[in-house]
């Protein structure tokens, strides 16, 4: 007997061509029928979908959970937000240093209490990616995969000589890291010589061990912000795209390649891509080295907003918002697939702490990050559908690529066998994004005022109602995922 029967939908498959009309059956969790006129005998819970259309849950690939808040503040309030646009898997990075938990040390201390906090907050499931800060963290790599189960890992490739928000600091204050180590070129290429290490002792998960870049070059990034501020002609999210220019990022991905072919590191990650130069270093790279899996990633804001966007400093974000035609480059290869998933990169600052209050118009003293998880598939469905992108290559690039290359087998398709994570979502419904509506904290939306076509109406979590009618459901059921799941 099915436990919960989903009936009457149309049925988003990744990789098919047309919703496929259906009904969806779970049991203890896990989807165990797909198919018409499912039995509901015996069903505690038989939900008619009334032909909306079923989209396996969404993996956010990106997200900074407990960056500005307190991690157990913002592991409810923010996966909240996750539930209501659909979101059922939540991936965060986490590191050591300021922000986060504020406190150094090895990872065999710090992740057990990261995942103490993280422990009944989350009302979806969820996984972290780690940085390895200090040449200590290094060593650390092969435990975490074997047993804290996390077998994603993060450079953050500005962080030794730049910080989080435009202005340069020291290395040793911001990230804590001991007298006489650098976060520099090197470390990087000692952490990709781990993950190869690490690749290599664990055969049997080498597809989901992978290392993701945040690629933006310190010394341009520093040279360009003095000159856009002496000049002082241009303000606001123009003058930071020009202080953290496109090459910045085309650089680092050159640069970054090259280590990762030096080292045999060949699952890499190429995050949040923003600009028509980052696109073109990426696909480069791509033939340069055909032996690396490289993965390519870009937001949902940088597919909407462009520098010139009502929202102002609310959207500083690092890389930064672009032009216009950057935004129109990046749909044009999404289109022709050289894009693998969107994300949110979701980081709840709060209205208080984003701008400084004595200057609030000053970019350069403005807080870096926003939210906007729960606008994920409304806001791709918007966009998307205007250009032709159909909502089987959004399930694509929201569920199962993610949840393929993060060590998620189980995640991601409306399949037997996979967890009964099911979104349903009504593309006739338009509304108004309006922050006041949302779980989030934050207080703002950089997409306040723009109107979305189609809207999550239901979330399941492995069969489990967690979002209807408006309203987030019950207590927090999500679970840690012990990597690869």
């Amino acid at each position: 007997m099915l436990e919960v029967v989903i009936k009457n939908v149309q049925i988003v498959h990744p990789g098919k061509q047309t919703p496929i009309p259906g009904d969806i059956g779970i049991v203890q969790g896990k989807i165990v029928a797909v198919g018409n006129d499912l039995s509901t005998e015996g069903a505690r819970l038989v939900y008619d979908g009334k032909n909306q259309l079923a989209f396996p849950g969404l993996v956010d690939a990106h997200m900074h959970t407990g960056i500005y808040n307190p991690l157990a503040e913002d592991a409810v309030t923010e996966s909240r937000a996750a539930a209501t646009g659909g979101v059922t898997t939540s991936l965060n990075y986490m590191r050591t240093g300021k922000y986060y938990l504020n406190k150094t040390g090895p990872y065999a201390t710090f992740f057990p209490e990261v995942l103490d906090i993280s422990r009944d907050r989350f009302y979806v499931d969820y996984a972290y990616h780690i940085a390895p800060i200090q040449y200590s963290h290094i060593d650390e790599i092969d435990m975490l995969i074997e047993k804290m189960g996390v077998t994603s890992f993060k450079i953050f490739m500005f962080y030794g000589n730049y910080g989080l928000h435009g202005s340069s600091n020291t290395q040793q204050d911001f990230l804590m890291t001991p007298e006489g180590e650098f976060y520099d070129y090197a470390h990087f290429e000692f952490i990709m010589r781990g993950i190869t290490r690490a690749m290599e002792k664990f055969p049997e998960k080498k597809d989901s061990i992978c290392l993701g870049l945040h690629c933006e070059t310190a010394e341009i990034m520093r040279a360009y912000t003095q000159l856009v501020q002496r000049d002082g002609k241009l303000t606001g999210l123009r003058a930071y795209s020009a202080a953290r220019p496109p090459h910045s990022e085309g650089l680092a991905i050159f640069i970054a390649s090259y280590l990762a072919n030096e080292t045999a590191c060949t699952n890499i990650n190429l995050l949040h891509l923003t600009s028509a130069k980052a696109v073109d270093a990426a696909l480069m790279m791509q033939q340069v080295f055909p032996h690396i899996h490289f993965k390519r990633e870009v937001t949902l804001a940088h597919l909407i907003l462009d520098y010139d966007a009502g929202c102002g400093l609310h959207a500083k974000v690092n890389p930064p918002i672009r032009s216009r035609e950057d935004v129109e480059y990046l749909w044009e290869h999404l289109l022709a697939g050289n894009i693998d998933w969107v994300c949110s990169d979701h980081a709840c600052c709060k209205a208080e702490f984003k701008t400084d209050v004595t200057d609030k118009h000053n970019v350069w003293l403005a807080k870096s990050g926003f939210g906007g998880t729960e606008l994920l598939l409304s806001g791709l469905y918007t966009e998307g559908s205007k250009r032709g992108l159909s909502v089987n290559r959004m399930a694509e690039l929201l569920s199962s690529n993610p949840a393929s290359r993060f060590g998620l087998p189980s995640k991601g398709k409306i399949e037997v066998g996979f967890d009964g994570d099911i979104v349903l979502f009504d593309p006739s419904q338009t509304f108004t994004v309006n922050s006041a509506d949302s779980e989030s904290t934050q207080g703002y939306s950089v997409f306040e005022g723009h109107t979305f076509t189609g809207k999550v109406t239901t979330t399941f979590l492995r069969g489990q109602l967690i979002f209807d009618q408006e309203k987030v459901l019950g207590e927090p059921a999500g679970q840690f995922l012990h990597r690869p799941y």
